[in-house]
């Protein structure tokens, strides 16, 4: 008998809906790309009626629905907590309790009303790490595996060992709030001056041009690591439990002085704490991998939670040797807790068959939207928008190659919209990782965000090991490696000291390898993989660049400005395309050229960045 379950993640951070039948992933997105409000918690009304359309489905024909996790468990520790600091938390107690008594111990109101009460059977409730680890192990490509998910905090959790063999998956070992390498690693992206949920890639894409001289510090004031990964904070350095921020005046003293303010420069201070922390973390990591490994026996080894991100950490635990391998949900923040609620129904519950075939059921994590050329044609018609329309497809890739050749920046829009945090080629700005002044042009042109922040690479994966020291496919962008030495320059004496410059606009732009778009000042690179079975049209882009080239490597980011989601629609993509100073843009088979738009003036441009928040 078919079976269809939709899975919801809502009202904390990445609000999303996953829809799956017969065990089988159709449909996933996160109500951000709908709304354009970044990280949007709501509930996510848009991204649920794109699932069920998706899924070609009525609210009447779901056969379960289910939350991700179990909200009375969560405000029974937020009450707990805000008791045990009592009077100090009750400011932060009040800004809680409206959203709480409204709409959050109401749930099943309101998942019904937002199905417009057409929806009458069970509505279940998972625990959040069982959502996450039910995300990471029923789509791996594994039979059976260690399974070890890490994040800020769930109900209580903050992090769990399990087991996953076949339809079933058992917790083995947990740690509790208020201990959290998510919250400690959060704590830190605050006080380097970054948005807490949404500022720790940055914290992460700081740490190589610091070094961990507090890392010392951090084990023997801020934490206590046991051998076993499980950790126990002073909390008197933080103010999570019941303040309004993540540190307190503690933690100042410490590291002499205030938290960063978030739009002031960066200090070597600022450096040096994202390199400590993310030693601290990869410590962790590694200690609680060994762990999973004695306690499960598996070769293999699934990751899931917001940590599980961390992609400098996951590089180290690939190359540590502990596991063969290992998987990680491409969403493993909370908006994969959908994905996972619905599966753990499916396998876990409901005792349905999961069978594995050594490839992972992700689908490439493209699941979200598409759109016909009829639709883009017609959109752009409609307003008088100038474009060159391409009936061959290899006239389309030869064109948007040979524009990336003359060093120009390119809007690429094509295929269902990833889901996740990352572009993976279907909503994604690409360029020639070879140009030396590609990464500036775009932080500073286009993306409008930090000249420190490093940019992917995407490689065609037979070619990975040319470019990487890397022997596995990263499809999904969440693996960092090296960058081969051969590739590598012999910095100038002039260079070595442009290296050590205050201003990391200065030490960016120094040219460290042949593919200097891409390779970080510690000569790393966040890798994407590129095969023709699961990306089709990008490979087939990057093949037309390399025979153009000789070259397998371009650049690879999300097609968003800072401050915005990654776009969803071909409106979205239009006017990101000209907010910013992209060159071109390619919507399925229609090729647009700035040079053919209408020149705006800064106002103008303004008006269309103000403009991503309509329709």
């Amino acid at each position: 008998m078919s079976l269809s379950i939709l899975g919801i993640s809502a009202f904390y951070h990445d609000s999303a809906a996953a829809v799956v039948k017969d065990g089988g992933i159709v449909a996933a997105a996160q109500e951000e790309r709908f709304t354009r409000i970044k990280h949007d918690h709501n509930f996510p009304k848009h991204a649920v009626d794109y699932c069920l359309k998706e899924a070609g489905l009525t609210p009447e024909q779901l056969d379960y629905v289910v939350f991700y996790d179990k909200p009375f468990l969560k405000f029974d520790r937020l009450m707990e907590t805000y008791l045990a600091y009592v009077p100090r938390g009750f400011r932060s107690f009040m800004m809680a309790m409206p959203l709480w008594l409204k709409t959050k111990l109401h749930l099943p109101r309101e998942i019904r009303h937002a199905l417009d009460s057409r929806y009458r059977k069970r509505i279940a409730f998972t625990g959040h790490h069982e959502s996450h680890a039910a995300s990471a192990f029923f789509p791996s490509p594994f039979e059976e595996a260690a399974i070890l998910t890490l994040d800020g905090v769930g109900e209580w959790d903050t992090a769990t060992i399990g087991w996953g063999k076949g339809n079933k998956i058992k917790l083995l070992k947990t740690l509790h709030f208020p201990h959290s390498l998510g919250l400690l690693y959060s704590a830190f992206t605050y006080f380097c001056g970054f948005k807490v949920n949404s500022g720790e890639y940055k914290l992460m894409g700081l740490a190589p041009y610091g070094e961990p001289r507090y890392a010392d510090l951090i084990l023997e004031k801020l934490v206590h690591l046991q051998e076993d990964g499980s950790l126990a904070m002073d909390l008197s350095y933080f103010d999570y439990c019941a303040g309004l921020t993540m540190t307190g005046k503690k933690m100042e003293l410490l590291f002499g002085g205030p938290p960063r303010s978030p739009e002031a420069m960066i200090t070597q201070r600022e450096m040096d704490l994202a390199a400590s922390i993310q030693k601290v973390t990869e410590e962790v990591v590694l200690r609680m991998a060994r762990t999973a490994r004695n306690l499960t026996g598996a070769r293999t080894l699934c990751l899931a939670g917001g940590v599980a991100l961390n992609c400098v950490a996951n590089g180290k635990l690939l190359r540590s040797g502990i596991f063969d391998d290992i998987f990680i949900q491409p969403a493993a923040g909370d908006a994969g807790g959908a994905i996972g609620s619905a599966l753990f129904v499916h396998h876990q519950l409901l005792e349905r068959p999961r069978v594995t075939n050594g490839a992972d059921t992700m689908r490439g994590s493209w699941l979200g939207p598409s759109f016909s050329n009829e639709e883009i044609r017609r959109l752009l018609d409609g307003r008088g928008i100038r474009y060159q329309f391409f009936a061959d497809e290899a006239a389309l890739l030869k064109a948007t190659a040979e524009a990336m050749v003359a060093g120009q920046v390119i809007g690429w829009f094509h295929g269902r919209m990833e889901f996740g945090p990352r572009a993976l080629g279907s909503r994604s700005i690409i360029g020639d990782a070879r140009n030396e002044a590609m990464q500036a042009t775009m932080n500073l042109r286009i993306k409008f965000r930090e000249s420190f922040r490093p940019f992917a690479p995407c490689v065609l994966e037979e070619d990975v090991s040319q470019y990487f020291e890397l022997d596995r496919p990263s499809p999904y962008m969440l693996l960092v490696a090296d960058v081969r030495k051969e590739l590598r320059r012999d910095l100038t004496p002039e260079q070595v000291r442009l290296m050590k410059d205050p201003d990391l606009l200065k030490r960016v732009n120094v040219p460290r390898s042949s593919i200097p778009a891409i390779t970080h000042v510690d000569m790393s690179a966040r890798v994407q993989t590129v095969d023709e079975a699961r990306h089709g049209r990008y490979y087939r882009l990057m093949k037309e660049f390399k025979r153009q080239t000789g070259c397998s490597i371009i650049i690879n980011t999300s097609f968003n400005i800072r401050g915005e989601p990654i776009v969803c629609t071909p409106q979205d993509a239009y006017r990101c395309f000209m907010a910013s100073e992209m060159d071109v843009l390619v919507l399925e088979n229609c090729l647009l050229r700035r040079s053919e738009q209408p020149a705006l003036s800064a106002e103008e441009r303004q008006k269309y960045i103000a403009s991503f928040k309509l329709d």
